[in-house]
């Protein structure tokens, strides 16, 4: 595995890299060699976040962590994204249409599910153009975290939803 780390109001030490490097390369076992990984280690007061992007084909397999150590965050950080490379194996390896990044073992080996994603209800509305605002606006009036609807002004369907320390934000198609 390629890595690379950045730091965002934090030195990059080396003692710093070889942890991301030794916890992370972990996951060694589930990538071929050349797979790239970005790690961005933050700090703001006392939250020390680690976010790790690992792009393979078809799929972002990604994590991040905040605790007030940088060292546990990396610890954390290894456990879910392994984790998560387990539960959705199939999944992922189907997405990336023939698991080019993926190692052969990992593809080979089968790991139980126990918590295998189940939709148990579904939904239907219909949808009236509004603008971002009123939405977050309707999100608020429904007590929900996130709201769908046809933007007004582009008429794409966007979501809307709430972010961390009153704020909101909205996901738009790409085209």
């Amino acid at each position: 595995m390629r890595f690379v780390i950045v730091g965002k109001n934090i030195d990059v030490t080396q003692g710093l890299k070889d942890a991301v490097q030794d916890k992370i390369g972990k996951l060694e076992k589930y990538f071929t060699p050349d797979t790239e990984v970005h790690v961005t280690l933050n700090v703001e007061k006392d939250r020390h976040k680690i976010e790790v992007t690992i792009p393979v084909k078809g799929s972002i397999i990604r994590s991040e962590q905040v605790s007030n150590d940088m060292y546990v965050s990396i610890d954390l950080v290894e456990e879910i994204i392994e984790r998560q490379m387990k539960k959705y194996k199939a999944k992922i390896v189907d997405r990336s249409q023939g698991a080019g990044d993926f190692n052969q073992e990992y593809i080979d080996k089968d790991y139980s599910d126990p918590d295998e994603i189940q939709i148990v209800r579904s939904k239907k509305f219909g949808f009236k153009p509004m603008y971002p605002e009123d939405a977050c606006v309707q999100m608020e009036l429904l007590g929900h975290n996130f709201y769908v609807f046809r933007n007004a002004e582009t008429d794409e369907v966007n979501v809307v939803y709430k972010r961390k320390g009153n704020t909101y934000g909205l996901i738009e198609p790409e085209n």
